[in-house]
């Protein structure tokens, strides 16, 4: 059986100095670089990797300095402090000495403790009562996802009108199946495309400048997801002089909620 395409995107190599080389992927071409959800997971991996990883990741913040490049690139990842439960790490991408993404994750060995999620699933239909997205003339890197939306799809034309709320509802998971682990959630985490599209149907110049991860599930959890959908929900907050944020959870088909994220991001008029 052949490799998934995403095993190969984030594939790392260790080298002699402790930093590990990458390669970015054509398959997760975005309009400008790769997939941003690809370029955070490939981070992501760096620290999973990482002979001196404690725990399970809880948090990850990746902030975009520069786009990606077509080629290879290096990732340095550190423990920049290690305490008896909990890991903190300092992560830099780099291409051609110069840096393009910057981060940092928190590690940690979690406990059973009393747990809720307050944020709960919204009631929507079962994942293949809802038909499946047309992705023909769309950029490459979604066709790697199986994308179902209920609420808030890519505009049907890009007519500038303001559709009042730049809510999305989709069931997502990667394609062709997968298997569920933190370095596909990190990436899936970032497959909404950006709300002021949504919210005004106007094509503007975009780009995320910092996105956080926040892991509320543990790897068992995840293994028992297997290649099962996600619920995705994103929305704004609000647009304000050439940023807006954006906010997202992701639950699996149990209603557990897994993940939560939010980024900024950047537009042009």
């Amino acid at each position: 059986m052949s490799r998934h395409a995403f095993d190969d995107a984030i594939a790392l190599t260790a080298q002699s100095d402790g930093s590990w080389l990458g390669h970015t992927s054509p398959v997760y071409a975005n309009m400008v670089g790769p997939f941003g959800g690809v370029t955070a997971a490939q981070a992501m991996n760096a620290v999973l990797q990482h002979p001196q990883r404690l725990g399970e990741p809880v948090a990850l913040t990746v902030n975009f300095a520069a786009a990606l490049a077509d080629g290879p690139f290096t990732v340095q990842a550190r423990p920049a402090r290690t305490n008896r439960s909990t890991q903190h790490w300092v992560i830099e991408v780099l291409q051609q000495g110069q840096t393009v993404l910057t981060g940092t994750a928190f590690t940690a060995l979690r406990r059973d403790t009393w747990s809720a999620d307050e944020h709960t699933m919204p009631v929507v239909p079962r994942p293949l009562d809802v038909p499946l997205l047309e992705r023909a003339g769309r950029v490459e890197w979604i066709n790697r996802y199986e994308m179902r939306f209920m609420e808030g799809d890519f505009p049907a034309a890009w007519d500038g009108r303001d559709h009042g709320i730049s809510r999305t509802r989709l069931w997502v998971r990667d394609n062709p199946p997968r298997p569920l682990d933190f370095a596909s959630l990190t990436a899936l985490s970032d497959v909404f495309f950006p709300r002021i599209w949504r919210r005004r149907a106007s094509p503007v110049p975009i780009g995320t400048v910092s996105m956080t991860v926040y892991f509320h599930a543990d790897a068992a959890r995840l293994r028992d997801v297997g290649t099962g959908y996600l619920l995705g929900q994103a929305q704004a907050q609000a647009f304000h002089r050439g940023y807006f944020d954006q906010t997202a959870q992701l639950w699996n088909e149990a209603g557990e909620l897994l993940v939560t994220t939010h980024q900024i991001v950047y537009y042009k008029e």
